[in-house]
């Protein structure tokens, strides 16, 4: 079964971002899947995790996937510095942090400027996505009605930047790194390096343990496992990954307009949230969600019964159908309510 796809790139002019600097001729690239109807109430926002594109979110989208484009409009823009939309491998000058904020505000021109609504039916995110998701809801209250946030949090927590601390690290020990996230050519093997790291952070110990990169992923071994997958897993360039790295660093819902109150900037949220954390996810963790439900108007707490870490959020049918249809019922019993 088919259904419309449309694509195209909204120009914002050059958009000054919150913590300095300016994105010059800023271009926001989007894709949409579905028809918008003619109450304009059927808009589904999906924004991009870490270094993904809206082609490599498609997969999510079907008739019998998590997103029916026969009932819902959902338009999936790109993230800054993926490499569709404005990125900081093509502006020299490119900011030192252009926040999940800035891209929603980006975003938001879009949905409202182009595709001329009043009312968003959902926000749905996976990790930097469902950051971005928590950001649409605190930022847009009245606008968003319900905000689904997948193996994400409201403010990256501490052991999360460790995390992007250490990747963040290599790519500053490359050779040719030049200082600020800019390069004097691609650093391979520090990107090889940075794959590897990253493979023992995206799944969960007992993904290892029960072997599933063999079993399931179809590896003869473990090397070459992280070799193939992970090796290459990022095509991105540096200063994009980079970038995107102090995106989610640097994420807070309440940082721009409640002085860093995370629970009062949680408590403005009036959109249902569901919040589907991954029970193995090694830097998403449940724990981080269950401090946030307290202060949330309308929200359910659901974790992922997974030992795919944080991949329980992004489940590709043919690879880990469980985890897919539990996050299929899970987000379209939400969007019936």
């Amino acid at each position: 079964m088919t259904w419309p796809v449309d694509r195209g790139v909204f120009e914002l002019g050059d958009l000054a971002v919150e913590r300095g600097g300016t994105i010059t001729d800023a271009r926001l690239s989007w894709q949409a899947h579905g028809t918008l109807n003619e109450a304009r109430d059927n808009l589904v926002v999906y924004p991009c995790s870490y270094g993904a594109t809206a082609d490599d979110l498609a997969w999510l989208i079907g008739p019998d996937g998590v997103l029916d484009p026969g009932r819902w409009f959902v338009v999936v823009p790109d993230m800054f510095s993926n490499g569709r939309s404005s990125s900081a491998s093509a502006q020299p000058d490119w900011p030192a942090v252009v926040t999940a904020a800035d891209n929603v505000r980006a975003q938001h021109r879009l949905v409202t400027e182009h595709f001329g609504v009043s009312t968003v039916a959902a926000v749905y995110g996976f990790s930097m996505g469902g950051i971005q998701a928590y950001h649409w809801a605190a930022l847009h209250p009245d606008l968003v009605q319900r905000a689904i946030v997948v193996c994400g949090s409201a403010r990256t927590a501490d052991h999360n930047k460790v995390f992007l601390s250490g990747l963040l690290r290599i790519l500053e020990a490359a050779p040719e790194h030049l200082g600020g996230g800019r390069f004097s050519a691609e650093p391979t093997a520090a990107l090889r390096a940075f794959g590897h790291v990253y493979a023992g952070w995206g799944l969960s110990q007992d993904f290892y343990r029960a072997g599933l990169y063999r079993t399931v992923l179809g590896a003869p071994d473990l090397e070459t496992y992280l070799v193939r997958d992970w090796e290459t897993g990022f095509p991105l360039p540096a200063a994009d990954l980079y970038a995107q790295a102090q995106t989610w660093v640097h994420a807070d819902i309440s940082a721009a307009e409640h002085d860093g109150d995370l629970p009062r900037a949680l408590e403005a949220i009036r959109a249902r949230v569901l919040l589907l954390p991954g029970e193995t996810d090694l830097y998403f963790r449940v724990a981080d969600n269950a401090a946030e439900l307290p202060h949330l108007a309308d929200a359910e707490l659901r974790p992922i019964p997974s030992i795919w870490g944080h991949r329980a959020g992004a489940p590709h049918p043919d690879a880990n159908a469980d985890d897919h249809a539990f996050l299929r019922a899970a987000v379209r019993e939400w969007l019936d309510r």
